[in-house]
């Protein structure tokens, strides 16, 4: 809690501050958990990367103060000035909207995330910011918040513009963030986590996991959702599965389809 004596610039700096630090000791230490699991169960995956993974740990602590400042700033507001629809009382809103309000942003972060993605691959956009991403190839689990600044800046707002909108309970919304750390992550690390009934069920033809968003690294131009294959679906995107990360448990994929061009 930040003395509500002290001067506002003062309390800003600290609030922005301390949410960097948690936000880059969060990254480190989900990454940090699924590299150490690659190399428990995908010995080897990662050798020869050594230079690529110390260039995305730099990006992604740039990123961590991009995503941090502002989302510290509407904390810091929330607690002195009430800013934001962000409750703590478990009666403030009714028992059923507590995984529809998780929905909302979940789909609301989807939907910027494809978007504004689609845009970064727009040439003078790619040349300028999203090449930092995908000089990640194949991606690790160090990838997920690899970004040049102008990326980060376009993804670090959604979230704290939401909550000035959409009301939603600490607790849900520590659920999103931890949605969106653990599956940033996992769709990056280069090989496939969840289990193959899953992943080629009727409800894994909708999710994105490593296998959908690795054939984004491998094809660029296609597969750019966050979460849900909704909208590369939709928009004739969905290129469906890498078949690197597939065919390494066995399982085939057919032909891509065609996708249209941008």
């Amino acid at each position: 809690m930040i003395p509500a004596h002290w001067p506002v610039p003062l309390a800003l700096f600290v609030a922005g501050f301390a949410v960097t630090l948690i936000v880059a000791l969060r990254y480190l230490l989900t990454s940090g958990l699924f590299a150490w699991l690659t190399h428990r169960v995908r010995p080897g995956l990662y050798d020869g990367k050594r230079a690529q993974i110390g260039k995305e740990i730099r990006w992604s602590l740039m990123s961590a103060a991009i995503y941090g400042v502002p989302a510290g700033i509407v904390l810091w507001g929330w607690r002195k000035f009430g800013w934001t629809e962000i409750t703590l009382a478990w009666d403030a809103l009714p028992a059923w909207y507590w995984p529809v309000s998780v929905l909302i942003y979940l789909f609301a972060q989807d939907t910027w995330f494809y978007w504004s993605h689609r845009a970064m691959h727009r040439p003078r956009l790619f040349r300028l910011a999203h090449a930092v991403h995908h000089h990640s190839r194949p991606p690790t689990a160090w990838t997920a918040m690899s970004f040049h600044p102008i990326e980060a800046v376009s993804g670090a707002l959604l979230i704290p513009l939401l909550v000035f909108l959409v009301p939603i309970h600490l607790s849900a919304l520590a659920t999103v963030l931890t949605v969106a750390t653990v599956m940033g992550v996992t769709n990056h690390m280069g090989w496939e986590m969840f289990p193959r009934w899953l992943v080629h069920s009727r409800l894994g033809d909708w999710l994105i996991t490593a296998s959908h968003h690795e054939r984004h690294h491998e094809d660029y131009q296609c597969n750019y959702a966050l979460y849900f294959r909704f909208w590369d679906r939709l928009c004739g995107t969905d290129r469906g599965l890498s078949r690197r990360i597939v065919e390494a448990v066995g399982r085939a994929v057919p032909s891509p389809a065609s996708v249209p061009a941008e």
